[in-house]
């Protein structure tokens, strides 16, 4: 089955908002063995959006639409999609009831135009929203499946996932051609992308089904491992023989899966080992307490984060001789360890971790380039030190230095970390 994915709304086209919608059903397809083909993006106009849709219908067997659902003048998804297969609207008295019944609970005024949300091509299937006003449509004519979905993301993917995907499972079964595409990302911390593949170029050389692709995804690299079979399970079963494979050559280097991001594996550890942690950043922000405090119960482990931005905070909260910091600058190794232990003695954390550096555009001066970053990690039984060369933009840089610190917690979490 070949789709096609078409996103409405001009926002779109103007770069307002990125088109998460596309990405988001081509992950769901995957797992159906639905291969998406094409995706277009076309603005609020009923005649671009009209022949965006004939072109679709000529070329593709499901044609998913998103955005262009709602209530005002510019949603023109229903009528065009309408127009174009000759079908006419009718009206949903399931529907114009809970829109009823919705302006109701939070007492609002319910004016004409919103009843449009309630008109479905006839011969098509509702389905509810429960999270916005705009139903979505299953509709199977001309030999092709058409699904109209809302446009945000919060409304469109829990419709998608839980009303649309078994209509569509339930139309595809039975299809003894059809085959499951099942994917798992393993992602990789510590080794850049040239330097990951070189480690596994056999894997890659001698690869078949499933397919290995090496990836580069900011300050890490991911590896997504793509099996296509009959069914999930032996999908499933080809990927854990490769991914073990890449495991035993990669080793720690691969921290985790999927959404596993670094700073869930860093709490988790943190909490298997009964750890505390203290943080002290300048250059960062407070990016690296940001991301750690993303984490449910992260007040478990991290006692405190200090954003100790200038050479005042850094002495007045930290104890940093002043004449440390005439000496060397903020941006040094000796100030770093300072920093790390300073927080930690401040907060008696097991664990305290330091960031200062010259995240830019500005700062750099000879010898102290843009980008250059010193990470320091003090605790009981280690102490660690480093000098680092970030490059990028002002973020860029900071979102690097903060993943390079969550990689050294990491590695010393599981005792792979050596003093300086």
């Amino acid at each position: 089955m070949k789709c096609e994915i078409i996103a409405v709304g001009t926002e779109l086209l103007m770069g307002q908002i990125i088109n998460t919608n596309a990405r988001d059903i081509a992950k769901e397809l995957l797992s159906l063995g639905v291969g998406v083909y094409y995706q277009t993006v076309v603005g609020d106009n009923e005649e671009r959006l009209s022949n965006v849709f004939k072109d679709a219908l000529g070329r593709a067997d499901l044609i998913i639409l998103t955005g262009g659902l709602g209530p005002t003048d510019d949603d023109i998804t229903r009528e065009t999609a309408a127009k174009v297969l000759g079908l006419p609207l009718e009206k949903s008295l399931i529907w114009e009831k809970r829109l009823e019944e919705f302006f109701s609970r939070f007492n609002r005024p319910m004016v004409e135009i919103n009843f449009r949300q309630a008109m479905v091509p006839r011969g098509g299937k509702l389905l509810l929203n429960d999270r916005g006003t705009a139903p979505g449509i299953y509709l199977e004519a001309e030999g092709r499946v058409i699904i109209l979905l809302p446009g945000p993301p919060k409304e469109m993917l829990p419709m998608f996932k839980e009303q649309a995907i078994p209509l569509l499972r339930d139309k595809l079964q039975g299809n003894e051609n059809l085959a499951v595409l099942q994917s798992k990302t393993l992602r990789v911390m510590g080794l850049g992308e040239s330097a990951m593949v070189e480690m596994i170029r056999p894997l890659l050389e001698n690869q078949g089904n499933p397919t290995i692709a090496p990836l580069a995804k900011g300050a890490e690299a991911h590896l997504r491992i793509t099996a296509r079979s009959s069914s999930p399970q032996e999908a499933e079963e080809l990927i854990s023989t490769v991914a073990a494979e890449i495991r035993n050559v990669l080793g720690d280097y691969v921290y985790g899966e999927d959404e596993e991001n670094l700073e869930f594996v860093v709490a988790k550890l943190l909490w298997k080992n009964g750890k505390t942690l203290a943080l002290a950043e300048s250059c960062s922000g407070g990016l690296l307490s940001h991301r750690l405090t993303n984490i449910p119960d992260s007040s478990r482990f991290l006692l405190a984060g200090l954003v100790t931005y200038s050479n005042e905070a850094k002495i007045n909260l930290l104890g940093i001789e002043p004449g440390v910091i005439d000496a060397v600058g903020a941006v040094s190794a000796e100030v770093a360890e300072k920093m790390a232990a300073g927080v930690r003695r401040l907060c008696n954390a097991d664990i305290g971790l330091s960031i200062t550096g010259i995240a830019g555009p500005g700062g750099a001066v000879p010898g102290k380039p843009l980008g250059l970053t010193y990470l320091s990690l003090d605790a009981d039984n280690l102490k660690f030190t480093n000098r680092y060369e970030f490059w990028g933009s002002r973020l860029e840089i900071k979102e690097r230095a903060s993943q390079v610190a969550l990689n050294l917690l990491r590695l010393y979490l599981l005792g792979m970390l050596k003093s300086t």
